[in-house]
């Protein structure tokens, strides 16, 4: 009999180290002898990211705005379509856990941003319908969101280039917008079960042990 694994979604603002967590996440699962992977979203290294790609350049124009949330969706959405198909199916199928950086849960956050709070509620269930039942990617068994002060992750995007704002993306050079998704992160957060950890203390970011022991404690592995 077929088993199905489990989906642990780590999710965040940007600056806040998902990617660091999610790869000590599954080596901590892996010293317990669980099979364990990491997905990313985008995947920039798949054909499947294109239009993804081309819509964080500019290419459809130079606001977020400038393509709709119901459109932008569906371009990440595809991109893990294509993801899940091609790479992950049968190893979440045969009971692994799943990892993932970032997931349908930033498009819930990111698109969000783009329409007013009351149509919120209607776009999240057009959104998850979309993506669980017609495209039949699988549901998260659990969502952690990393939280952190705006101040302190400002800084550490402004790091991650050098200071070299002409690298951002079109989502992280308009700070109007990120300080939307960052409403709409937590509404979203406080309003589909998601567990938060907080990432920050008194103007700086924990230690990434910290957050990991704090992680580890929250999924209870």
């Amino acid at each position: 009999m077929e088993r199905k694994g489990k989906l642990i979604v780590i999710e965040g603002v940007d600056g806040t180290g998902k990617t660091t967590q999610v790869k000590r996440l599954r080596q901590a699962l892996q010293d317990r002898g669980t099979p364990a992977r990491v997905v990313f979203f985008p995947n920039y290294d798949s054909e499947s990211s294109a239009l993804v790609k081309m819509y964080l350049r500019g290419e459809m124009g130079r606001e977020p705005g400038d393509v709709n949330a119901y459109a932008a969706s569906a371009f990440y959405a595809v991109d893990r379509y294509a993801s899940f198909k091609r790479d992950w199916e049968d190893f979440y199928r045969g009971g692994g856990v799943v990892i993932a950086d970032r997931y349908t849960t930033s498009n819930a956050v990111h698109q969000c941003s783009k329409l007013p709070e009351d149509q919120w509620p209607d776009f999240l269930r057009w959104l998850f319908h979309f993506e669980y039942d017609l495209l039949g990617i699988p549901a998260p068994d659990r969502v952690i969101f990393l939280q952190a002060e705006a101040a302190v992750t400002e800084k550490l995007l402004l790091a991650r280039y050098g200071g070299d704002e002409s690298r951002e993306d079109i989502h992280e050079a308009d700070r109007a917008y990120m300080a939307r998704a960052r409403k709409a992160a937590e509404y979203c957060c406080c309003t589909l079960g998601w567990t938060p950890l907080l990432c920050t203390d008194g103007g700086a970011m924990r230690s990434i042990e910290a957050i990991h022991q704090d992680l580890v404690s929250l999924l209870d592995i």
